[in-house]
């Protein structure tokens, strides 16, 4: 049963439809405003201690799966090479997004656990071309504009290894409201040749921000973030091949669940932001080594 706070939501969003508002801007405007208010109670500002866990364990079998792909130059990219169908429609343009969250372990305790994977094809670009692209950190604003607002480069060649950097990144996310994120991520990029390459970026801190850009700007505490993410674990896999380069983007993410009673209006909401972004970036890149 819900509560009087989300009863009253829901009548807002009815007077919003009846009112003229489109019903998906009324259900976005919805579920923004339970993003924002406070939870009932079990539902943590944090992720649980089971719920990190559960994304560490899942996120090291996806890492077991991609080092087991990365060391074959057969299946290097997932699902292209596998079928000549495939390769032919990225060859043509389309971008393949799929989904690869299992359904048992998408529902966490006060956490959702989000895995989309997209794949493309570049004509005429090259893996250094890509690698290229990837380590040029300073650029990202440019690349990803107007997601990324900020790039740095805190350390590199961690160990000794030029293939390894920290990277801060100021990401800024719009779904009728922005929110503001400052992200840090271990970044690797590897080979298995040079027609073969791949990266891991793994989140370390993600931070919400408060009146970015103004002399108040500051981090929110625990108790205050939204939840909007909580983890982001990112690879990419390159393979260069059919006088072209097959990209593909895996994301494996952790956000704040979804209270009982309201997977109806807000689950496919929340499922749609992380395959967008998915996507925003796949096509960025493409574009960029395009040009």
């Amino acid at each position: 049963m819900l509560c009087a706070p989300w009863k009253g939501k829901l009548e807002y969003m009815r007077r919003a439809i009846r009112d003229g508002l489109r019903g998906d801007q009324a259900t976005r405007l919805l579920v923004w405003l339970l993003m924002l208010a406070p939870w009932p109670a079990g539902y943590c500002e944090v992720p649980t201690t089971s719920a990190t866990a559960s994304f560490q364990s899942y996120v090291g079998s996806v890492e077991a799966r991609l080092a087991e792909q990365h060391r074959s130059r057969d299946g290097f990219v997932a699902t292209a090479g596998s079928n000549g169908g495939i390769d032919a429609r990225l060859r043509k343009g389309e971008l393949i997004i799929e989904k690869l969250t299992p359904e048992k372990e998408a529902d966490l305790r006060g956490a959702m656990l989000h895995d989309w994977r997209g794949t493309a094809f570049v004509r005429g670009a090259t893996v250094a071309d890509f690698e290229r692209l990837m380590k040029n950190f300073d650029a990202y604003p440019q690349v990803f504009s107007p997601q990324v607002m900020q790039a740095k480069i805190l350390t590199k060649d961690e160990g000794g290894d030029p293939h390894h950097f920290t990277v801060r990144i100021r990401v800024r996310q719009h779904h009728v409201i922005t929110v503001v994120l400052d992200t840090t991520y271990d970044v690797i990029f590897g080979q298995l040749d040079a027609q073969h390459a791949y990266s891991i970026s793994r989140s370390t801190q993600i931070s919400e921000i408060s009146s970015p850009g103004t002399a108040k700007e500051h981090a929110l505490s625990a108790n205050e973030e939204h939840g909007f993410l909580w983890r982001l674990n990112t690879y990419w896999s390159c393979e260069q091949r059919d006088g072209g380069i097959y990209v593909q983007i895996e994301s494996a993410s952790l956000t704040r669940s979804i209270p009982t009673g309201l997977g109806w209006v807000i689950r496919p909401f929340v499922e749609s932001v992380p395959r967008e972004s998915l996507e925003f970036t796949l096509h960025a890149v493409c574009d960029a080594l395009r040009k």
